[in-house]
């Protein structure tokens, strides 16, 4: 493949890329090439790779206005999704407390009974 070639192939990558939000099989169909030429182009040109990297970022922003668009709207799903894993530093967080009773070492775990295989 020559340099003009592989140039306009890799315009039109990221072109393609734009139009299915970074889907990466999606858009090697629509350009002709093999996901593996993808990746390659990823790891030999830095400004491909960019490239590559601000689209993906784009898909994330998409999917952050449509969750929050879900959360406007009254979803409870899309409002505890956005607490769980925005919310964190305030409290919205699952975990489960254990409470130990008695705090003593773990007399019956020894390197003999240990499976260490």
């Amino acid at each position: 493949m020559t340099s003009t070639t592989s140039t306009d192939k890799k315009k039109a990558m990221l072109e393609a890329l734009e139009k299915s939000l970074g889907v990466i099989t999606q858009a090697c169909k629509v350009v002709g090439i093999d996901r593996k030429t993808h990746y390659n182009w990823t790891k030999a040109d830095p400004d491909y790779a960019a490239a590559v990297d601000d689209i993906q970022e784009v898909a994330v922003d998409f999917a952050e206005s449509h969750l929050h668009k879900l959360i406007k709207e009254g979803n409870p799903a899309a409002t505890i999704f956005f607490l769980k894993t925005k919310g964190k530093n305030r409290g919205y967080v699952e975990r489960q407390e254990i409470a130990v009773a008695e705090k003593k070492p773990l007399s019956w775990f020894t390197e003999a009974n240990a499976d260490i295989s």
